[in-house]
């Protein structure tokens, strides 16, 4: 009687979550429609920055790369990496990546000097 119990509860709660897994990937999965950059975690937000950087080391334009960094919301792109800088240190990032981070702001903040935007 004891063991009749404990195997329809464990079948229970397996069909229980097979069902709410199924309902939530197959049935009715979420959706994300028209997201933008600002609305990333700060650590992905690092992320994006240090891809701006990247291309920025290539490229050498800093108008390019405070066009790709407005898309996190900040109007001055220079906060953007400084905040990125911060969270890539506490999250441990290379010391090649973090100098790359480091040439970005400092051509950011000298493009601003010059008259910017």
């Amino acid at each position: 009687m004891r063991f009749k119990r404990f195997f329809w509860f464990l079948l229970s709660i397996f069909l229980g979550a097979g069902m709410g897994v199924f309902y939530g990937w197959v049935v009715n999965p979420v959706r994300y429609v028209d997201t933008t950059p600002d609305q990333l975690r700060a650590d992905y937000q690092a992320d994006y920055v240090l891809m701006v950087a990247e291309i920025y080391q290539v490229e050498k334009d800093p108008a390019l790369a405070g066009r790709q960094l407005a898309l996190l919301g900040d109007p001055q792109p220079v906060r953007t990496v400084q905040r990125a800088i911060l969270t890539a240190s506490q999250l441990g990032y290379s010391q090649a990546d973090m100098e790359l981070l480091g040439r970005l702001s400092s051509a950011l903040e000298t493009w601003y000097a010059e008259g910017g935007p």
